[in-house]
């Protein structure tokens, strides 16, 4: 059994060490690809993301994820400097310059751009954002399920740090990835305010019961792109789902529990605070929709 491993494991890929990065409407080799010291992503976590990937040469669900972006720039007052039409394109030129078909994975972060003096205040941005655009090959290794533990840190109230925003200030789930760790676990799952079953520190997650499948409400943790597809897939196919609150007692019985998330689809998980969750397997549930979801893929990027 693999000792450790994370949801975005991918394979090695040498390639990966030549690529081309877009950085503010140029296309430079990865050695090349350097921000300042004084960005506001670099000196503060001051900045938004998105993660996408290709399959078959079509960004799946790119339309969805250019509306997040968007969304989630407007919502930190930070103007993007460019059209959703002039990001598609920098996504698209930055394929082709790679020469990228299938097996990619997009991180396209916008900051608030260099700051005059090292402080916080936004308006010490004067220079416009900045602007990047990285991709790499990028396959899915992952040998086993995932194990998680149950850790102290949580997804907060939207009058701190809204979770549902993909901000480049992420130390909140770093610290619960290391606080799993240090259990011994792959990564961790967190909780609510109220001490409801959340999501991890990665990935959305749900589990399965007596054929039914849950996730959370979705009011304290990122509303993931393929967190939704499942949930509509579910719908589709007369799959009983629910978005509830539910405790650690539900997670531990449950007979199924997987992650969603752009780059691995929907992940197995195997043990939760060392309780196994039932066989440590994919289960019949998690097997159906990963299969569901895969042609769901394949009619969206034929």
């Amino acid at each position: 059994m693999a000792e450790h491993q994370t949801t975005h494991q991918a394979e090695e890929d040498a390639r990966n060490e030549e690529i081309l990065i877009w950085l503010n409407g140029r296309i430079v080799p990865k050695a090349e690809a350097l921000v300042s010291v004084y960005d506001s992503g670099f000196m503060l976590g001051d900045g938004v993301w998105e993660g996408l990937r290709l399959y078959d040469g079509t960004w799946a669900f790119v339309d969805e994820h250019l509306d997040r972006l968007f969304e989630a720039a407007k919502a930190i007052d930070l103007d993007i400097g460019l059209s959703r039409e002039e990001v598609l394109q920098a996504l698209l030129d930055t394929q082709k310059a790679n020469g990228m078909t299938t097996d990619a994975h997009a991180r396209l972060m916008v900051t608030r751009g260099i700051k005059t003096r090292p402080f916080q205040h936004p308006s010490l941005s004067r220079q416009g954002p900045t602007v990047t655009i990285i991709m790499e090959h990028s396959r899915p290794k992952i040998a086993r399920p995932i194990r998680l533990a149950t850790v102290p840190h949580i997804r907060g109230l939207p009058m701190t740090q809204d979770p549902k925003l993909n901000s480049h200030s992420k130390l909140n789930c770093i610290l619960a990835c290391i606080a799993a760790e240090k259990a011994g676990a792959d990564e961790a799952l967190m909780l609510d305010v109220h001490g409801f079953v959340n999501t991890t520190n990665a990935c959305n997650f749900f589990i399965v019961r007596k054929g039914a499948v849950w996730t959370s409400t979705g009011d304290y943790c990122m509303n993931g792109i393929t967190r939704q597809k499942v949930i509509d897939l579910c719908r589709e196919n007369d799959i009983p789902v629910f978005e509830r609150n539910y405790s650690l007692v539900d997670t531990y019985g449950a007979d199924e529990a997987f992650l969603t998330g752009t780059f691995g689809a929907q992940t197995p998980v195997s043990e939760i605070d060392g309780r196994p969750i039932g066989d440590g397997e994919a289960g019949p549930v998690t097997k159906r929709i990963q299969a569901l979801y895969k042609d769901l893929i394949a009619k969206e990027c034929a």
